[in-house]
């Protein structure tokens, strides 16, 4: 599931970090990745934009970012207590 889909509220963790937009390249993921989207990290979703579009406001970790959808569609995430 990707990041953008996740519902908010949802508890979930990365499960890794691919280029799905034509508008992200490999530094941006990069990027992403510093900020703190990991394999394995914590993330939730815990507010979208207006109309449930973007910014999303996701929790990574302990730290809060606010996400472009180009940005949340690149972030593979795994649902807590989902089968394994």
């Amino acid at each position: 599931m990707l990041l953008s889909e996740l519902p908010t509220g949802a508890l979930a963790h990365v499960a890794q970090l691919q280029t799905r937009s034509a508008d992200l390249d490999e530094a941006a993921l990069q990027r992403l990745a510093e900020l703190g989207f990991l394999p394995g990290e914590p993330v939730q979703v815990v507010q979208r934009g207006p109309g449930g579009r973007e910014p999303l406001a996701v929790m990574v970790g302990d730290a809060l970012f606010a996400l472009r959808l180009a940005e949340a569609v690149c972030i593979e995430v795994a649902l807590d207590g989902a089968a394994k």
